[in-house]
């Protein structure tokens, strides 16, 4: 490492030495990195990452279709040197932002109903803890296209489980499909991601691609980035009226009618909205911190996992708004390559502490 030290207390170095590789953002020591990826080669089932090291916290990303077959289902399962089979997993979930179903001593931890015909694709990630001793806990978000095009909603499922495992750690992490006559889709994969304290790599598997700050007189605020296959973008907005909504589109944002988006607000019954000119639109001129994953490949419709918090009047006394979204993006010919935010009511601009952030990868 080639760091000097000068006058003034002045220290001068090379990019190379702070580890961006030219980028111009130095590298995160201990981030996120892959640490398990199967991608399949054919039209086959089950999916299956093994050889995991062992890190205290997963975050999985996986994308499905279903070349043939009743039921796009997969059914998530750990293991530990083989996959685990038996009723050791247990979990609870919503379909469509709809009442918990519950249930024990399940074979699998996902009974992920989702749509019946094949070749829709489906997007999914979740985060498990990885303590040998302890049963490993999953918080999950899906997503699927129930229908192509802009007239139906991707469906949405929420989920919480758990492997009662409390005598290894994971080291395999299976999709597996519902019938046994059902494949999945070559190019179907997961991708599993770990994290550690100790961990100092940086060889970080979600790398940033863009980030912009709103100027305060423009109804806009976005950003141009790289194409990646995977999005997690980051943004806090607040808008002098009105509301304020995510566009994503290539080239610059689209506006048109191309959006389709299913949403429960404070955990009540879902909202649908279709053929849309926005992810969706959420009224405030309070601060919104918004989260949203996205699979980004350019022959299928954009799959977006989003969630949301609205202040409300400030203070202890006014509870915060949640809102949770699945939502697509119709178009089938391009990547997303531009992601921002606009404030939709006339005259109205996004304050200059907005900001937005994306991170990316393929």
């Amino acid at each position: 490492m080639a760091i000097t030290y000068h006058s003034g207390r002045r220290i001068q170095a090379t990019s190379t030495d702070f580890g961006d590789n030219g980028a111009g953002i130095p590298a995160v020591s201990g981030g996120w990195k892959e640490v398990a990826r199967h991608t399949l080669g054919s039209n086959t089932n089950p999916i299956l990452a093994s050889s995991i090291p062992d890190k205290k916290y997963y975050m999985v990303l996986y994308h499905t279709k279903h070349s043939s077959g009743s039921w796009n289902q997969p059914r998530i399962r750990f293991g530990n040197g083989s996959t685990d089979a038996g009723g050791n997993y247990a979990h609870r979930y919503s379909f469509d932002f709809g009442s918990d179903t519950a249930t024990a001593t399940n074979t699998y931890f996902l009974g992920w109903a989702a749509d019946n015909d094949p070749n829709q694709p489906l997007f999914g990630m979740f985060y498990a803890t990885n303590i040998s001793n302890k049963e490993k806990l999953v918080i999950h978000n899906a997503t699927d296209i129930d229908a192509s095009g802009t007239t139906d909603a991707p469906r949405a499922f929420e989920q919480v489980a758990k492997w009662t495992n409390t005598s290894n750690v994971i080291d395999r992490i299976e999709l597996n499909s519902a019938s046994g006559s059902s494949n999945f889709t070559s190019g179907d994969e997961i991708v599993v991601l770990g994290w550690d304290p100790d961990d100092t790599h940086t060889t970080n598997f979600w790398e940033q691609l863009g980030t912009a700050t709103a100027n305060g007189s423009s109804n806009t605020l976005s950003t141009s980035i790289t194409s990646k296959k995977y999005l997690w973008i980051q943004g806090y907005t607040e808008n002098t009226s009105g509301s304020v909504c995510p566009r994503v589109g290539n080239s610059s944002l689209d506006s048109g009618s191309n959006y389709a988006t299913r949403l429960s607000s404070n955990g009540g019954s879902q909202d649908v909205s279709t053929g849309a000119t926005e992810i969706t639109g959420l009224t405030s001129t309070t601060p919104i911190f918004w989260n949203m994953f996205i699979k980004n490949i350019s022959g299928d419709e954009k799959l977006i996992i989003l969630h949301a918090v609205r202040q409300n009047t400030a203070g202890s006394s006014n509870a915060p708004n949640r809102v949770e979204i699945k939502s697509k993006w119709v178009n089938t010919s391009n990547q997303i390559d531009t992601i921002g935010f606009v404030s939709t009511t006339g005259g109205s601009t996004i304050n200059s502490n907005s900001f937005i952030t994306v991170w990316g990868s393929n």
